[in-house]
């Protein structure tokens, strides 16, 4: 295995650090420390590709049987929010503790293209009453309340919507303030939208068109691949960092106020490539797709064709693992967690399909301090997995969100639910 990721081990402390650079690349292996390997450190141990053993493994979603739940990490307990939505991907929670869920699916024709406005009247932790906030936005994501308005970005277009706490429904048609780029075949359709910390700007996520863009489509839409940063009335769209293959979920750290995302990597160049990761998204930043990985490892579908870019890309802060297709990424700013997980991040790995062995399919916690990955990231709520031998699932976690007494929604768009997780 050392040979196999070309990793000279000393005794001791070099195995730790192989041991949680297997977790991070995605060997399986079980973490013997809290140590952060970084996606410098990373690159200079990841296995050369192998276009020809790319492996896949569908999974099938079964749904959940009565009364089963994922299951909690020690210190958690989970319970159903909400139950017999459709496609519940992306969440919001508003002042009031309304919760907006975003209902869509990549297929357009079958997508919901809703959101859903729940509510706990009785405060009892679990939604009594819902109503269709939106209808017929094509393929809702990311949702914002700033004051009085409403963003909320769909697959081809970031929309406004006059709104005021407490509104159960909207009737306005809504405005259309930036038109997004989408194509015929709606690869990597999710956009999220958050405000930077001082309010004055919008991020958006906007993932690729392509792979590797061996079809050159992704080259003639320079936003395809980037955050993009917008003027809060749409104008002044300026590319903020590029070379992001799919970014899904954006956040903003309490501690730095820098904008972190979650990062879906490229397919097809073997089991172990090419780990995920989230990082700070730095201004300007290039971060290599689709030439490179973290930093100058070259694509060798794309060898040659950009040596200058591939000469910028910076390496990502921090692997999650080969193919686990992390979505969600929310900072913890509640009480009602331990105080260990204060300005921590959550983050939902949905699960992928292009590795021989399932990754992913749960939630973990990557500790933070100072602004910065202090610890390898902790499972809290895994179990989605029923048997991988028949590729069964039950479901698969999307967004994330905190509730006003510190509990987390994760939305599980396989298991059409929502699941509250609180401490035990």
């Amino acid at each position: 295995m050392f040979r196999r990721l070309g990793v000279r081990a000393a005794a001791g402390s070099a195995l730790i650090v192989f041991t949680t650079i297997a977790v991070a690349v995605g060997l399986h292996a079980q973490s013997s420390t809290s140590k952060v390997i970084t996606g410098a450190e990373i690159a200079k141990v990841l296995p050369p590709p192998e276009p020809s053993k790319a492996g896949t493994r569908f999974s099938k979603v079964i749904g959940w049987p009565e009364g089963l739940t994922p299951k909690a990490a020690p210190g958690f307990a989970v319970a159903p929010y909400a139950t017999g939505l459709a496609q519940p991907r992306w969440l919001r929670v508003l002042p009031n503790g309304d919760v907006l869920v975003a209902e869509s699916e990549g297929k357009l024709t079958a997508s919901p293209n809703r959101i859903t406005l729940l509510r706990d009247t009785k405060k009892a932790g679990k939604a009594d009453q819902r109503s269709v906030l939106i209808a017929n936005v094509r393929q809702p994501f990311g949702m914002l309340l700033k004051g009085d308005v409403l963003y909320v970005a769909g697959s081809d277009a970031l929309w406004t919507y006059p709104f005021k706490v407490g509104d159960t429904s909207i009737t306005s048609p809504g405005k259309k303030i930036l038109d997004l780029p989408t194509g015929q075949y709606n690869y990597h359709w999710t956009r999220d939208v958050v405000a930077s910390a001082d309010g004055s700007k919008l991020f958006v996520s906007i993932g690729s068109g392509t792979n590797v863009d061996e079809e050159h489509d992704d080259r003639n839409e320079p936003r395809r691949a980037t955050v993009i940063e917008v003027n809060p009335d749409g104008s002044g769209m300026r590319i903020f960092a590029s070379g992001l293959r799919n970014p899904v979920g954006l956040a903003v750290n309490p501690e730095s106020k820098a904008l972190w995302a979650v990062i879906n990597e490229r397919d097809m160049l073997g089991d172990e490539l090419v780990p995920d990761y989230m990082t700070s998204v730095k201004d300007g930043a290039f971060y290599g797709w689709p030439y490179s990985y973290y930093g100058q490892i070259e694509d060798p579908r794309k060898k040659g064709e950009r040596p200058d870019l591939v000469a910028k890309a910076i390496p990502p802060d921090m692997p999650l693992g080969a193919h686990v297709a992390p979505l969600g990424i929310a900072f913890y700013g509640g009480s009602g967690l331990p105080d260990r997980y204060k300005n921590g991040a959550f983050v939902s790995e949905h699960g992928s399909w292009n590795r021989t062995r399932f990754n992913g399919y749960k939630v973990v916690f990557v500790p933070f301090s100072a602004g910065m990955p202090s610890g390898a990231p902790e499972d809290v709520l895994t179990g989605f997995i029923k048997d991988e031998a028949t590729n069964e699932v039950y479901g698969r976690p999307v967004g994330i969100a905190e509730l006003a007494d510190g509990s987390l929604l994760i939305a599980d768009d396989g298991g059409k639910c929502i699941w509250r997780v609180t401490k035990q």
